[in-house]
């Protein structure tokens, strides 16, 4: 029974030193890049504010689904002056819908999830910004909920 137990340890032991051969010798820096912790030697890169058209299964039943992402600044739930002094940069956004007078702020980093909008034409902006909600970056995205079978509200 042992030699039946010994066959798969080898074999485990045989994959796990052929995965581990490329990054023999290399350090934790050259592998994951500067300690993101440490301060920072030069000035930040730019944030960016990269934002996709919603996902069309979704949409086609009347919900709305809104991915994005950032380059050079992190999504965190941290506010305030004191948050700008934080390296590398951290932010949130701002979520417009068709232009109204109001809006929200995410700091989920999750994809926008809207439900219920009207059949028709809409527009979303999002807004990247600081800890103290000064816009860094933005984009809209415009797109068309098809009539689609009632959406249950909760």
């Amino acid at each position: 029974m042992r030699r039946y137990l010994l066959l798969p340890l080898l074999a485990l032991t045989s994959a796990a030193s052929t995965w581990a051969g490329p990054l023999d010798g290399l350090s934790a820096k050259d592998v994951n890049g500067p300690a993101a912790v440490a301060p920072l030697e030069q000035p930040q890169p730019p944030a960016k504010l990269i934002v996709d058209p919603p996902l069309a299964g979704p949409l086609s039943k009347g919900a709305v689904f809104i991915q994005y992402r950032t380059e050079n600044l992190r999504i965190e739930p941290v506010f305030g002056p004191e948050a700008l002094k934080i390296a590398p940069r951290i932010g949130h956004i701002h979520v417009v819908v068709d232009d109204a007078p109001w809006h929200w702020a995410d700091a989920s980093g999750e994809p926008v999830i809207l439900v219920g909008l009207p059949a028709g034409k809409h527009r979303v902006t999002i807004i990247l910004a600081d800890p103290t909600h000064k816009p860094i970056d933005r984009k809209t995205v415009e797109f068309t909920v098809p009539p689609h079978a009632a959406v249950h509200h909760f």
